[in-house]
């Protein structure tokens, strides 16, 4: 799922796919709320699942994938 979270990164937020680590932040990559909300929304109706992640406390983006893998299944 990383795998797949970054190369989804860098293809719509135009990232450098080598900048980004799990331990990569948002914030330090300059991804901010709203690039978030668009991307989880596209992972939503690309991996058929509900992704409520303005409750969880995810900076990350191995947090990210840590936590899509875990609504996956």
């Amino acid at each position: 799922m990383y795998d797949k979270l970054v190369a989804f990164a860098a293809e719509h937020l135009e990232l450098d796919p080598s900048e980004i680590t799990p331990d990569s932040t948002f914030e330090d990559l300059g991804i901010d709320s709203l690039d978030i909300v668009e991307m989880v929304m596209e992972l939503e109706g690309e991996l058929g699942v509900d992704l409520e992640v303005e409750d969880e406390n995810i900076k990350t983006f191995g947090q990210m994938a840590a936590f899509i893998e875990s609504k996956v299944g």
